[in-house]
């Protein structure tokens, strides 16, 4: 077995310091429990289908809210938590502004690692876009309007969501079944992320897996428009990640947010909150199609 270099060890430090982003939020706890108060309050006064099954795994579970008119859009919303932790069920905040301002929400869950590889979590994000589109009708959303949002690691996932081919994924889906996209936060080069340390056993990422796995390093399987989002008092490499894909796919990036005085947890309050830009800039976003 060899020895790690010191250029290695380096690189591990640096990339594992850079994105342990709870350890630069000390009031990190008591951020989780507001959200899943909130949430909590959310799901108890408002009507929405709970752990509805997209595919055949426990893990493979969507909430859906709907919209207080027939065929208005539909937003898709795909949670963090490094692929390995939270609950769609710690989101449900984010749901009333959406839904006052006419959307349908979905709220997706899928398989933590490491009891499912980031490739197989992918796939199930993939059943959960497609069980959604053909399940329009029944559950009376618009399947032209469909948008996709995701925080961190939910980033990466709406991102594969939007550079997905989904006409050889299956031949009953249109390739352009994502209409536009909210990247909050993301992870878009997944071969930073091989050299985090505290998620090294939980993820597995080899350089073959990187490679399919990076969105920033695809192309979109057809041009929708997107915003993207960082909060400013995020590591570098987050920003970094964030003008990545903004730069790979950068004849649809519609515009940044910029978030002053925002972290990368409260920049999903900000996501969920009325008056916000980085939620008028979705709802702008929604009415654009």
């Amino acid at each position: 077995m060899s020895t790690p270099t010191a250029a290695t060890q380096s690189l591990v430090s640096y990339y594992s310091q850079q994105y342990n982003a709870r350890a630069s939020i000390p009031d990190h706890p008591e951020i989780f429990s507001r959200w899943q108060r909130d949430s909590a309050l959310v799901r108890r006064t408002h009507a929405g289908l709970l752990d509805v099954p997209y595919g055949s795994t426990i893990g493979e579970r969507l909430d859906f809210y709907p919209a207080h008119k027939s065929s208005a859009p539909l937003l898709v919303f795909i949670h963090g938590g490094w692929w390995r932790s939270l609950d769609k069920s710690d989101f449900t905040f984010v749901v009333p502004g959406y839904r006052q301002a006419g959307f349908n929400v979905a709220l997706t869950n899928y398989t933590l690692a490491p009891t499912a590889s980031i490739e197989d979590i992918t796939r199930e994000q993939l059943r959960a876009l497609a069980w959604l589109y053909r399940n329009a009708g029944r559950y009376d959303y618009d399947p032209e309007r469909i948008v996709v949002a995701g925080h961190s690691a939910g980033g990466h996932l709406a991102a594969m969501m939007m550079a997905a081919q989904w006409d050889e994924w299956s031949n009953d889906l249109p390739v352009d079944l994502v209409k536009a996209g909210v990247l909050m936060s993301g992870l878009f080069d997944l071969d930073a992320v091989s050299h985090v340390d505290f998620v090294a056993d939980d993820l597995q990422l080899t350089a073959e897996s990187v490679n399919k796995l990076s969105p920033a390093w695809m192309p979109q399987s057809h041009p929708a428009p997107f915003i993207t989002s960082v909060g400013d008092l995020e590591s570098e490499e987050f920003k970094r990640q964030n003008q990545l894909i903004a730069e790979s796919w950068f004849e649809n990036h519609r515009h940044d947010v910029l978030l002053n005085g925002y972290n990368h947890l409260t920049i999903c309050d900000a996501f969920g909150t009325p008056g916000h830009p980085l939620f008028e800039s979705t709802c702008e976003l929604i009415h654009s199609l």
